[in-house]
């Protein structure tokens, strides 16, 4: 056989001329070649034929049938909403796009046309109709952070289960009416926390529950990105009343989040100072360019987190016995990545699944949530005590002095 014969079908090709020409079949020579008359192993097919189901053990599970995937509608057809959210409801196994919702007829109409949606399935803000859309169980909001009050408490009293992106709302008190709109409709209602299914943050959380690390003495968690007032999603961004704040609540809230996830315990004292560059700048006129924060934990351990609008960084130190954890970039898109420093050395960590999972694993999440009542681990409470935190860090900078919080994150002194 030459070299280029050597493939799987040439091999099983030739063995099956091979034992026809001995007079065996495959499992003959099986028997033959066995002791004690059994067997060395299954027997091999000589022709075609159907085999058993394969175990489905890589990266990607196998799609639910399409009738038993959840609908959802994408509420806010903006920058994020058109190159993350939208391709990606796409990707998941539990989900499926059902609708669109949005205040511009123009994007209803370029956005259901090019996914398919029906033009039945398109709803303006005031989401009349929506009730009576069955195709669609959830609603997926990615608007700017004032309007998520609304458009939650809408979907809810539509009777459709809601998917918030961070931050929640733009105060504690619009974050209760959210939890309390859909508590009173009977549907459920998650947080999108994307961090949580990020192939890199989900590896370096397991190796400090595993202990891989050592004791975790601290940990430092720095979000910034550039604010960009010729991009048109930023341009609310620069407003405090569409944003709740500056660089704390847009890109802060990924630090504070993911501190206390690796940290798994709440802050109980925090002392905060935000400000804006010295030379006018009208991006910061309402709000703060900076934020840094000090942390102390119930535990006695101590955090450090800081957002920024001005450089680009999103990175997370995670300080142990045994070994630092460091991911940089921690929270992107794609091109994150995870290393191990020890005494031996540093290691890039290989993770299983592409940075993209991120998105549509959260989907499929909270499809399972809805659809089989599975434990939902991005929590509306988990929300609402980082808008308290968020609440708090503000009044500490204020005040320019420590601050005490609670559990939930509120403000006890």
């Amino acid at each position: 056989m030459s070299r280029s014969d050597l493939s799987r079908r040439g091999f099983l090709h030739s063995t099956a001329v091979g034992l026809g020409a001995l007079g065996l079949s495959a499992g003959a020579a099986g028997a033959q070649t066995g002791s004690g008359g059994t067997p060395p192993g299954p027997d091999l097919p000589v022709a075609p034929t159907g085999r058993p189901q394969p175990a489905l053990n890589g990266p990607n599970p196998r799609p639910t049938p399409p009738g038993e995937r959840v609908g959802w509608a994408v509420c806010g057809l903006g920058h994020f909403a058109q190159n993350y959210v939208l391709p990606h409801v796409k990707e998941g196994v539990d989900s499926r796009l059902s609708g669109l919702i949005s205040g511009t007829p123009e994007k209803l109409a370029a956005v259901g046309d090019a996914y398919g949606v029906p033009e039945a399935a398109r709803f303006d803000y005031d989401m009349a109709g929506l009730a009576e859309a069955d195709d669609i169980d959830v609603v997926y909001v990615v608007t700017p952070n004032a309007i998520h009050e609304e458009n939650v408490v809408r979907a809810a009293e539509a009777g459709k289960h809601v998917f918030c992106e961070k931050p929640m709302a733009t105060s504690p008190a619009a974050g209760q009416r959210m939890i309390d709109a859909c508590a009173a409709n009977g549907v459920k209602l998650g947080i999108a926390y994307r961090a949580h299914f990020e192939p890199h943050n989900v590896e370096a959380k397991r190796m400090i529950d595993a202990g891989e690390l050592g004791r975790i003495e601290f940990v430092s968690s720095d979000h910034h990105r550039p604010l960009d007032p010729e991009a048109t999603q930023d341009i609310w961004r620069m407003r405090k009343d569409l944003a709740g704040g500056g660089s704390l609540p847009d890109i802060g809230i990924y630090a504070l989040n993911g501190l206390i996830w690796f940290m798994d315990e709440v802050p109980n004292r925090m002392v905060a100072q935000t400000h804006a560059p010295q030379y006018d700048d009208d991006r910061f006129a309402e709000v703060e360019a900076i934020c840094n924060v000090l942390l102390e934990f119930p535990s006695g351990r101590r955090g450090q987190i800081s957002s920024g609008y001005i450089a680009d960084k999103k990175r997370i130190d995670i300080w142990g016995a045994d070994g630092v954890a460091v991911l940089d970039p921690a929270t992107s898109y794609m091109g994150n990545r995870l290393t191990v420093s020890t005494t031996d050395g540093t290691e890039q960590v290989a993770v299983d699944g592409p940075d993209e999972r991120q998105f549509w694993a959260e989907i499929d999440h909270f499809s399972r949530h809805v659809r089989d009542g599975a434990e939902l681990r991005i929590t509306p409470e988990m929300g609402l005590r980082d808008l308290r935190l968020i609440e708090a860090i503000y009044a500490s900078a204020e005040r320019g002095a420590w601050v005490e919080v609670g559990p939930d994150g509120a403000m006890t002194g």
